[in-house]
């Protein structure tokens, strides 16, 4: 696996998706899918076999989502700065459990769809 192809595209990922989030939240599922397609178009494939299949583009745009949603949680966490009036809004009192609750969902929703990303990609490259 090139990791370096996989560290950009989580950081797009949680670029595109912080900036969308801000400016128009529906389109925010993009970012994802432009991370993980941005993880399996440009990679090669591995050691034991030329090319990849929609396996390979799979495990290679989840891995990129599961960064890119850590990424995410930070920059939600981070530059909203105030993670307690989140949490008021959703019916949540406590700092703490408004934080994992960010993070689950973050790491989840940019996983699966950093996932169909990749696959996306591996298809797009044939």
């Amino acid at each position: 696996m090139d990791w370096k192809i996989i560290g950009i595209s989580a950081l797009i990922n949680a670029i595109i998706t912080s900036v969308l989030s801000l400016i128009f939240f529906p389109l925010a599922f993009l970012g994802p899918i432009i991370g993980g397609f941005l993880a399996s178009y440009p990679s090669q494939g591995f050691e034991d076999y030329e090319g990849m299949d929609e396996k390979d583009g799979a495990v290679v745009g989840a891995i990129s989502g599961l960064i890119g949603g850590l990424i995410i949680t930070l920059i939600l966490v981070l530059g909203f700065g105030n993670i307690s009036a989140v949490g008021l809004k959703i019916g949540l009192d406590n700092v703490l459990t408004t934080g994992y609750i960010v993070l689950q969902l973050s790491i989840v929703i940019s996983l699966v769809l950093s996932l169909i990303g990749g696959v996306i990609g591996v298809v797009v490259k044939r």
